[in-house]
């Protein structure tokens, strides 16, 4: 069996939660609390303050770990913890909310060390949805390519299983980005059996 682990991150409110509900073949584990913050219970009436975890079997020989960080600042510490040995990393964009570019330029930011051994693609949630602004998708493209040429960028409902999938199906298919991605692919490649020649 071949587990992966896929990080979803974000700012709060953005679908990470959503994401792996839709997704995950077992019930998830959240660690969302009522939230007390006004800028926070402006957004949600919950909120995440550790981090979601969810699994999906994609075929007899692959297992896919999901997890989820939580979008607020002050939790950051575990966006460092989860990170860490992460297969593929997915930055999750609410197009309605103000300012999306500059929420996604700092989730990458946040991230950058990552990246440069493991792939990463942006989707863009709830693009169906009129915004208070005029971005289009290739806003998007266009910001993310100036410092990352190769990274995907997706419009998304994260609430479909087939766009979730997408998005992760991306990352598992992607080329390695260095040497130690190679490695890290490598190792998760079963060891051949060595047949023994039969006596004559």
């Amino acid at each position: 069996m071949f587990d992966h682990k896929i990080v979803f991150t974000g700012p709060m409110g953005c679908g990470k939660t959503t994401a792996i509900h839709t997704y995950s073949e077992v019930e998830p584990v959240m660690t969302e609390v009522k939230a007390t913050e006004s800028e926070v219970t402006a957004i949600k009436e919950n909120t995440t303050v550790a981090m979601d975890y969810g699994l999906v079997t994609l075929d007899e020989e692959t297992r896919v770990h999901l997890y989820g960080t939580p979008g607020q600042e002050r939790f950051d510490f575990m966006w460092d913890i989860l990170g860490e040995g992460a297969h593929g990393i997915v930055v999750l964009v609410d197009h309605l909310a103000a300012d999306p570019i500059e929420r996604m330029n700092f989730y990458l930011g946040k991230f950058d060390k990552f990246l440069k051994n493991v792939p990463c693609v942006v989707g863009i949630n709830k693009f169906d949805s009129p915004a208070p602004h005029n971005l289009k998708l290739e806003d998007y493209e266009k910001a993310v390519h100036e410092r990352y040429p190769d990274m995907q960028v997706f419009e998304v409902d994260i609430r479909k299983e087939e766009d979730v999938r997408m998005l992760i199906m991306s990352l598992l298919f992607a080329k390695p980005k260095s040497i130690t991605g190679i490695l890290e692919r490598l190792d998760r490649l079963p060891v051949p059996k060595l047949v023994q020649p039969k006596a004559t």
